[in-house]
């Protein structure tokens, strides 16, 4: 008889938790590099959707379109227990905060092989944060 595996992250950023040969469950917490102040690109998957849930703490999903050669950016608040997805080829990123714990489920096969990082530029930062503080709930 087989018993059930329990794994979990509690350290900085992302790892994955389980894969099997069809799909990963990665576990994501907070990290500079993925907050307000110091994110710096967006990525894209382009064979398969994403999606995400808040297990606790605060997140904005960042994503962006490109319309003629720029973006344009939109941010979503996430909900405790609420799963968000992300269909392939969108631009997106996490925004989180100290204490957010986030699930996340994709393709086992997702890899920077088949997927892209954009840097952006500085008009883009400034729309992009922008558009996370319009998420963000009133203090």
């Amino acid at each position: 008889m087989s018993s059930v595996l329990s794994t979990g992250h509690d350290g900085e950023g992302f790892a994955v938790v389980y894969r099997n040969g069809e799909w990963a469950i990665g576990i994501k917490n907070w990290k500079k590099a993925n907050d307000l102040a110091h994110f710096t690109e967006v990525e894209r998957h382009l064979e398969t959707d994403e999606s995400f849930i808040l297990l606790s703490g605060s997140c904005v999903i960042l994503s962006a379109v490109e319309e003629d050669g720029r973006l344009r950016f939109s941010g979503q608040r996430m909900e405790e227990g609420r799963v968000y997805t992300i269909p392939r080829s969108l631009w997106h990123t996490t925004i989180t905060q100290p204490g957010v714990k986030l699930a996340l489920v994709e393709a086992a096969g997702t890899s920077s092989s088949n997927s892209e990082l954009r840097l952006l530029s500085p008009g883009d930062l400034e729309a992009a944060r922008k558009a996370v503080r319009e998420a963000e709930p009133a203090p």
